[in-house]
């Protein structure tokens, strides 16, 4: 029989290089939302380079570039700054589907998909794991 750890909690965070242990391998979900705002950072600026959106829009991709490389290097204010962008888009789809400017499918998609994003932000799991 192999002897038991002392710490048994020690073994539940994967192994990175150099012997340290992670806590974004145990979360993939925040590499996920991390990529999701570098993504949404980009939309928003090719939106306004098409003209498509006004230049002032511009400083919400910042913010969402910023939120988004925060989150994976597991910032506790690039989380408080992911929870306002990924509510933010949510917020602003639904003022847009109540006005008739987005059709509804489109709409409860993307609305869904950022709630889904919030609750797991939420977590105390997720929230436990940032410095």
């Amino acid at each position: 029989m192999s002897p038991e750890p002392e710490h048994p909690e020690e073994n539940k965070l994967p192994l990175v290089a150099g012997g340290r242990r992670t806590p974004l391998l145990q979360l993939p979900g925040l590499l996920f939302i991390g990529l999701y705002m570098v993504g949404l950072s980009a939309m928003v600026t090719v939106r306004v380079v098409v003209h498509h959106a006004h230049p002032l829009y511009l400083v919400l991709s910042v913010l969402f570039l910023i939120a988004g490389f925060g989150l994976v290097q597991l910032f506790r204010w690039a989380w408080s700054l992911t929870l306002a962008a990924v509510f933010l888009p949510m917020s602003y789809c639904l003022w847009l589907m109540l006005r008739h400017a987005m059709p509804y499918e489109v709409g409860f998609v993307q609305i869904l998909l950022n709630l889904l994003l919030f609750l797991y932000l939420v977590r105390t799991e997720v929230r436990a794991a940032l410095r």
